[in-house]
């Protein structure tokens, strides 16, 4: 039995207290079970530890009763009651939490009044008028749930770019290690680093397929075989992802590679490319259009594939057709951002507001990454689900954080604030306040329903301020979850190149916003990015990967990413704006 992680113990805490939300039990209850979760979530030490000593309910939050069920957990690693509440209920009553606009109150009252156990049963509700019909639902929340329905089914057999690399890296790294495999790459859209997939294209050289195949089909994490064939075969994985392996020859392989990377497009292009030269391209082999036309010239790589077509090699992430061919031919392709490249990150979070390591854990971490410089930006006060920072205790983080810059040693932490917009586009904290700060991130955390004029003049009024140093997850997007608001992107962008403002590239494969389709514009307009992961805790650092694989398919280098300056540059880049007033 293993232990359960920090993250599983929260997950159980906050699932008991929907459970007993949805029975309508004491709020007061309800509540005990989200302060353990909170404080389970926030506690820096061994709760395994803690708990074999009996010492939870010394933990603030954490009541003699929960402390009981959290060490059953713990060290059993099951909790009878949360499976005893479970059984209470039908089991496709949990798929209404992932509908927006329904929390548990709201779910109870479909339960108990229309007995809707599941997501179909809620569309067949709505549909036919019951939702509508019940006491603070109305018409309009009728319709709105049958759109947020609708979303959620056009987002099944889809996967975040992060969900899919957790699955992906580790077959991958499997099939490298595997004898029989010559070359082994992961093709296909998540080779092209988009935000969401589909499936996931294995590519593999080998002169025993037999071998190979055996192998993927009976990897661990497989749940099901769709499909065995001799240099094809396509598995379900645990996840739910789809998984597809093709094995070829070492000749074949980098035009296999090429074709199986996409995107479709720009292998159009490609073939277009090679008729011109009087040679036709597959996934196989790159050869003379006709018997005793011309020979191509040998391909043993991809480099040497885009070489012969008359390209500069073209980096996976930007082979969209949306330009790469035409800058390839003319050799004005940029030299993309790479993870090596930056020196440091802003907007992480800490135990402050609703992160779950500690200032001096998170500092270590980035230390441990090799960072020059570790940017905290916890919530502010209006922000109070994520329990934000009034301003007296922001300025009591802002003196510990000078107090421990003073123990380090070629490495600093930047004190900022991740600052509310409000929905008239004034702060959550007055220009006084951020003054005190090395810099400031601003973003829209609420009232995410405004009219796009509305919404572009409240963020562009934001960030006119001089204090803001970086505009936040810029369109409020959660893949796969939550569109992002409606709002004038080139106004935004246009209002951040003339104050000096940087827009965030936010890392966390949740968001990765802003979207990699806008930075070719920012660029333009001179606005720069920071790559920035938003992290809770830190694992979350980690997430920069995402961030950085945004930044190449926007055809970003380290000049127009602010990070990769080293400590000692970014400093006067984090102050110009305010030093210049900001503003219009």
């Amino acid at each position: 039995m293993s232990t359960p992680s920090k993250d599983d113990l929260v997950e159980t805490l906050e699932g008991v207290a929907r459970l007993l939300e949805l029975r309508g039990e004491n709020l007061f209850k309800v509540r005990a079970y989200q302060n353990a979760a909170r404080a389970v979530e926030t506690y820096a030490g061994s709760l395994e530890a803690v708990a074999r000593e009996g010492g939870l309910s010394e933990i603030p939050g954490i009541g003699k009763a929960i402390a009981e069920k959290l060490t059953e957990l713990i060290t059993t690693g099951h909790l009878p009651y949360y499976e005893e509440l479970k059984a209470g209920f039908p089991p496709g009553l949990f798929e209404l939490f992932g509908i927006s606009g329904l929390g548990a109150k709201k779910i109870r009252a479909l339960y108990e009044a229309l007995g809707i156990g599941s997501l179909a049963e809620l569309e067949a509700a709505c549909a036919d008028g019951r939702v509508a019909g019940l006491p603070g639902f109305g018409a309009k929340t009728a319709a709105n749930l049958v759109e947020a329905i609708a979303q959620r089914r056009s987002h099944e057999g889809f996967f975040r770019l992060g969900d899919a690399a957790h699955a992906a890296e580790p077959l991958f790294a499997a099939l490298r290690e595997h004898p029989d495999v010559l070359q082994a790459a992961v093709a296909g859209s998540y080779r092209r680093r988009k935000e969401v997939v589909h499936d996931l294209d294995f590519l593999v050289a080998s002169a025993n397929p037999e071998a190979v195949m055996s192998f993927f089909t009976t990897y661990p994490e497989v749940e099901s075989v769709l499909a065995h064939g001799a240099t094809k075969s396509s598995v379900r994985l645990k996840g739910g992802l789809q998984a597809d392996l093709r094995v070829v020859s070492n000749a074949e392989y980098p035009f296999a590679l090429t074709y199986f990377t996409g995107s479709k497009e720009h292998n159009i292009a490609l073939r277009s490319r090679a008729l011109q030269h009087g040679w036709t391209l597959n996934e196989y082999r790159l050869a003379p259009a006709k018997e005793g036309g011309p020979q191509p010239p040998p391909v043993r790589d991809e480099r040497e594939l885009y070489r012969a077509l008359g390209y500069d090699y073209v980096e996976p992430e930007l082979r969209e057709n949306l330009g790469e061919l035409a800058a390839a031919e003319a050799g004005t392709l940029p030299r993309l951002v790479e993870l090596a490249n930056l020196r440091g990150t802003l907007h992480n979070h800490t135990t402050a507001s609703d992160g779950r390591s500690t200032l001096e854990e998170m500092a270590a971490a980035a230390q441990e990454l090799g960072l020059q410089y570790l940017g905290i930006a916890d919530h502010s006060k209006s922000s109070f689900q994520a329990h934000g920072l009034s301003a007296e205790r922001l300025l009591e983080q802002v003196a510990a954080i000078r107090e421990l810059n003073k123990t380090f040693d070629g490495f600093r932490l930047f004190a900022g604030v991740e600052c509310d917009i409000l929905k008239d586009g004034t702060l959550d904290f007055p220009d006084e306040v951020l003054a005190q700060l090395d810099y400031v991130v601003a973003s829209v955390h609420n009232v995410f329903n405004l009219p796009e004029a509305e919404m572009t003049q409240r963020i562009i009024r934001a960030i006119s301020n001089p204090h803001v140093t970086v505009l936040g997850h810029p369109t409020g997007r959660l893949l796969l979850e939550r569109k992002g608001y409606a709002v004038d992107l080139p106004a935004v962008i246009d209002a951040a190149a003339q104050t000096g403002t940087i827009l965030e590239l936010n890392a966390n494969p949740w968001r990765l916003d802003l979207d990699w389709r806008w930075w070719p514009l920012a660029k333009e307009k001179g606005v720069r990015c920071a790559i920035n992961p938003d992290a809770h805790e830190t694992g979350g650092l980690s997430d920069l990967w995402f961030g950085v694989a945004q930044a190449r398919k926007g055809w970003l280098t380290r000049a127009d990413v602010i990070n990769c300056l080293p400590l000692g540059e970014i400093e006067p880049v984090l102050a110009r704006k305010r030093q210049q007033g900001g503003g219009f």
